[in-house]
């Protein structure tokens, strides 16, 4: 006889008790959300926790030592520091007494020690000190891509600049002191939703006026190389197509918040910034050293040697190859003499330390 009854066993509860000996109940498919939003969220921390790590590791090694008391570098650094701090808090609150079923569902962490609670407010404090971190980074961007703008419009678009990070700052700050206090007391004297809600806005607008800024600029860059006929893309472009895909990227996750309901989607706005700035940094110091390996080859070459190693001719000029030091003087007359001076390696070694120090200060 088929069963008639409308009993559903993936929807049924069990009860529980308080702590007090009050029975409440829960259901299944409350148990599977729980669950699930944990798995879920730890994989993303888990995630940005690697790619951080990760991309601090290649920083600090392909950076060069001299480079490394740069300004740019030393804020891609702590940022991608404290971006790793962050997001391994986070894994021990999912995995911590924060997260245990009947915590949850009682409301009831009695259990949780004091320093769970500090590692709570540790992670608020964080999280601001990473968007410092980012905007400032921004910031010192901005300036280098406005360069060569006139001095109106590179002083405009520094204050806008400004005045919406220190906006997104403002919101970030208010809403890291108001949640300190709700993790401390688990009470609140209003809503957060509304603070958070507006501190993403903030938070979102900000890397969209950046990204704004980039692609104006990077548009003004490719049309004039499109006129004189320039192929390869400088440090300033680089830093203009990196601009944009550093901030694209994570204005989109930024907005997907609101349409796709994933667990701390907006926790991947800060850790896409924070991975994706460092690059733009190694890619410009990258193709610097190429542009200079480039220009002492041409330099180098002029300075034939002979078979035994030893430097025997200098610079060819007029088709004959000059001996001695290259001087005006020397120019004006060419000589193709069959004797040389006695100073002559030391006067190449002299002209190729002149070509490395002109590299240098230019």
């Amino acid at each position: 006889m088929a069963n008639t009854t409308s009993f559903d066993p993936f929807t049924q509860s069990f009860t529980l008790l308080m702590r007090d000996g009050t029975p409440f109940n829960v259901t299944i498919p409350e148990l599977d959300d729980f669950i699930l939003y944990n798995v879920q969220i730890s994989i993303n921390y888990a995630a940005q926790l690697g790619a951080s790590l990760l991309f601090l590791v290649v920083l600090l090694l392909l950076t060069k030592p001299d480079k490394r008391k740069s300004p740019i570098f030393i804020i891609n650094s702590v940022a991608l520091i404290l971006n790793v701090l962050r997001t391994l808090l986070q894994c021990l609150y999912f995995t911590g007494p924060f997260s245990e079923t009947y915590a949850y569902f009682s409301v009831d962490y009695t259990r949780v020690s004091g320093s769970d609670y500090a590692n709570q407010v540790a992670i608020t404090v964080l999280i601001w000190l990473l968007l410092v971190c980012v905007e400032v980074s921004l910031l010192l961007q901005v300036r280098v891509v406005c360069v060569t703008l006139l001095d109106i419009y590179k002083r405009l678009i520094y204050a806008i600049s400004t005045m919406i990070a220190g906006l997104a700052l403002a919101f970030r700050l208010a809403l890291c002191v108001e949640n300190s206090k709700y993790i401390l007391s688990l009470e609140s004297e209003f809503s957060l939703r509304w603070l958070a809600s507006a501190t993403n806005i903030t938070t979102s607008i900000s890397i969209c006026w950046f990204c704004a800024v980039f692609i104006v600029k990077l548009g003004f860059a490719l049309d004039q190389r499109r006129k004189l006929n320039v192929g390869s893309f400088g440090p300033m472009q680089i830093i203009f197509i990196m601009g944009c895909q550093t901030l694209i990227i994570p204005a989109i996750f930024s907005v997907i918040e609101y349409f796709v309901h994933l667990p701390s989607m907006d926790s991947n706005v800060l850790s896409l910034v924070t991975i994706f700035l460092p690059l733009s940094s190694l890619w410009a110091s990258a193709s610097v050293d190429n542009r200079k390996r480039s220009s002492e080859k041409p330099k180098i070459h002029g300075k034939l040697l002979g078979s035994n190693g030893t430097a025997t001719t200098g610079p060819l000029v007029d088709d004959k190859f000059l001996v001695g030091p290259l001087s005006p003087s020397e120019t004006a007359t060419t000589r193709t003499g069959h004797s040389s001076p006695p100073s002559l390696t030391n006067t190449h070694d002299h002209h190729i330390d002149f070509d490395l120090e002109a590299q240098k200060s230019g």
